[in-house]
């Protein structure tokens, strides 16, 4: 009763959903949205016409105002500074346009370029101070901010009166304050079309990826030729004409000076560029998530002012707000890897019987024996990882190396090697064309095809998305294992979705379906997914009769078929299960049967621990990989079996003295060719009563003419 709960519990509550969503990198954005929903509908809840026509465009030009400083912070954040002094910017700006408009009589073009000439001007102090001069940020923009708030100061007081007594009646100067367009005010449409330019600007242009660059590490990026100071500098000479421009629709807005202007600005901008959820370390942070800090922001302290709280209660609420986003933006920032490590990994509930005997004296199909104990090895200590093999129309063998190179030896001894062709990446499985092409999955890389002259090409690394997938399963992340049918459609294996080829390992762990098969069409070059939800597939062998594929779900212990054409396609059948190790590549056999290589064997500890997912779990987040339970991979196994699963045949090599872990294996003219993914060499076993003329290549596409 307890494992059947236990059962339901895992198979319908998606425990991995959870990891997925953290570890994207939308959600940094999607919590901050949430939050301005919630603050929203708390806000119209409690307060009558909060969000009416005439309020909601009353904010939407402060959020303008509010918005060009945000995203002049922001810039400066994500390039890994602070700018403190933004407020007294905006109050020497504030007054810049007014004395140029009201006291000079200057036309309202020139208020314009002059305004901005002086953001760009103080901006550029701080950008000389702290991008040329290397001086820390904090500091030098607090001093900034006194000496500017002083000069404010000393000006208000000279000129105040001339500007309050001035009353400019200037059509393009009211527009610029309180014009509109289709109810949509011009302030709100001037930050939208600023907003969308940023966007493409840090998104989509070098100058924006140098930003990024700068704020995650600039010594890397400085080693990588980005010019880091001018890049800083010139940011907060952009933050400063972004503030001078709030400063103008401002000044044109209210038309007044006063002692106050800009006082506690930094505070609010600060608050609103954290809670968009841009990190203060740099090298994170976008528009969109300056926007949203600034309307939660603005509904904050617009709500608390309807609700008559005083302007000290207002500013206590945000600065307690700015220290909790700090905090939680720089615990989220220092633990994000390991919080997000601790729950991706979601182990599920996997049941297998007992495992059938293998014992010596025990008898059955799969009865331990040494047959392979004195196979002869090829290429011992020259070759590392061949996880297949596979030999051409003329005896030559192939195999794969950790190095990304597949490795060919010449008949008829195999005594001499060369680089065939490099790749990178792990080579895993291959097959040959019926033009000598031979394709290679490459894990972390996807298809490959090497042409006879040892030419590489992609062949594909991606294939649809699943709809109901949060990760982004469209990229190939372990590509494991392939065959290719009679009209050119190749089907491989993808092991898992969630994890890439180093990670293996944690795959097994969770025991979850994650990976799938998957059709490439030669002819065409489209690629879909043909199955979806088994346990790590692997080996991939088209059967006789030419309208299905044998496949093995490794953690699953089972070999399974898929009907691709005939009245059964799309139907799945199980040929063998509850196998004693763990299958990988299934290939031809000469008389007609298949060959199967058990990389592992089950042990009863694996087999219990699958049935506790939280056992795993713990496992998983206290215990180094080097140390979880782990299959036997030190026992070689090959395991040959007929259309029904009935096993015919078993060869071992017990001591594992020269094969101790089989991944795949090939029959060629009387021998059986072995691959290891952890071994150094390749075998060769001589089989009796075997055919010495099958070649699978001339099998598959029949003989050269």
């Amino acid at each position: 009763m307890r494992d059947t709960l236990t059962s339901l519990r895992y198979r319908y509550w998606p425990d991995h959903l959870l990891g997925e969503i953290l570890s994207k990198r939308w959600t940094e954005t999607a919590i901050p949205v949430i939050l301005l929903l919630i603050v929203g509908f708390a806000l119209s809840r409690s307060i009558d016409h909060f969000l009416s026509p005439a309020s909601l465009a009353d904010t939407a030009r402060q959020a303008g105002e509010i918005g060009f400083i945000g995203l002049g912070m922001a810039l400066v954040v994500i390039v890994g500074g602070i700018d403190l002094s933004v407020g007294s910017i905006f109050a020497l700006t504030d007054f810049c346009a007014l004395y140029l408009l009201d006291v000079l009589n200057w036309p309202v073009p020139a208020v314009v370029v002059a305004t901005l000439a002086c953001g760009a001007l103080l901006g550029a102090v701080n950008g000389v101070l702290i991008g040329y001069l290397r001086l820390r940020a904090f500091i030098t923009t607090l001093i900034t901010l006194i000496i500017y708030r002083s000069a404010f100061d000393l000006l208000i007081q000279r000129y105040s009166n001339s500007i309050a007594s001035a009353f400019p009646d200037i059509p393009s100067w009211n527009f610029i304050g309180g014009g509109d367009v289709f109810g949509i005010p011009s302030v709100a449409l001037v930050y939208i079309a600023i907003a969308i330019f940023g966007h493409i600007f840090m998104t989509r242009l070098r100058p924006g990826w140098h930003i990024t660059a700068i704020g995650g590490s600039r010594r890397s990026a400085y080693n990588s030729g980005i010019p880091v100071r001018r890049t800083i500098a010139l940011c907060y000479v952009a933050s400063g004409v972004l503030t001078s421009i709030a400063a103008l629709f401002f000044a044109a807005r209210l038309g007044t000076v006063g002692g106050d202007i800009g006082v506690g600005l930094e505070v609010i901008v600060l608050t609103a560029t954290v809670l968009g959820g841009i990190t203060l370390g740099g090298g994170k942070g976008s528009v969109a998530k300056s926007l949203v800090g600034v309307l939660i922001v603005l509904l904050i302290t617009n709500g608390l002012t309807t609700l008559n709280a005083r302007g000290g209660i207002n500013r206590m609420a945000l600065a307690g707000i700015l220290l909790i986003a700090a905090m939680v933006d720089i615990r989220w920032q220092k633990n994000r890897t390991r919080i997000i490590s601790k729950v991706y990994v979601a182990p599920t509930y996997h049941a297998l019987p007992p495992p059938p005997a293998t014992e010596i004296g025990q008898g059955g199909p799969f009865e331990q024996n040494d047959k392979l104990r004195d196979v002869e090895l090829i290429g011992l200590g020259r070759i590392e990882a061949p996880e297949d093999v596979i030999l051409d129309r003329n005896n030559n063998l192939y195999a794969g190396s950790r190095h990304g190179d597949i490795m060919r030896f010449f008949a008829p001894d195999y005594q001499r090697m060369e680089v065939f062709a490099h790749i990178g990446g792990q080579p895993l499985g291959m097959a040959f064309d019926r033009q000598d092409n031979l394709y290679v999955c490459i894990g972390g890389m996807g298809l490959y095809r090497i042409t006879p002259d040892g030419t590489v090409e992609k062949a594909t690394d991606e294939t649809n998305r699943s709809m109901h997938s949060v990760n982004d399963d469209s990229r190939l992340r372990l590509a494991d294992d392939l065959d290719i049918t009679d009209d050119g459609l190749i089907f491989f294996s993808e092991a898992t979705v969630r994890y890439e080829m180093d990670e293996w390992p944690i795959d097994g762990l969770e025991a979850r379906g994650n990976g799938r098969i998957i059709c490439y069409d030669t002819k065409t070059g489209a690629t879909h997914t043909a199955l979806r939800g088994l346990k790590f597939p692997n080996g991939i062998c088209v059967a006789s009769d030419g309208q299905s594929i044998l496949f093995a779900e490794t953690f699953g212990c089972s070999i399974k078929r898929l009907w691709f054409a005939g009245p059964k396609k799309g139907q799945v059948e199980v040929v063998m299960d509850n196998l004693p190790g763990y299958p990988d590549n299934i290939n031809l056999a000469s008389d007609g049967n298949y060959w199967l290589a058990l990389v592992g064997m089950r042990s009863p500890s694996l087999d219990l621990a699958w049935k506790m997912p939280g056992f795993r779990r713990r496992m998983a987040k206290r215990v180094p990989v080097d140390e979880w339970l782990f299959p036997n991979i030190n026992t070689g196994c090959v395991v040959k079996f007929n259309e029904q699963g009935k096993i015919l045949e078993s060869f071992w090599d017990l001591r594992g003295e020269n094969h101790p872990m089989i991944t795949s294996m090939r029959e060629h003219r009387g021998y059986l060719y072995l691959g290891g993914i952890m071994n150094n060499r390749i075998g060769r076993y001589k089989l009796t009563n075997a055919d010495p003329n099958f070649v699978q290549y001339d099998k598959r596409w029949g003989k050269a003419s």
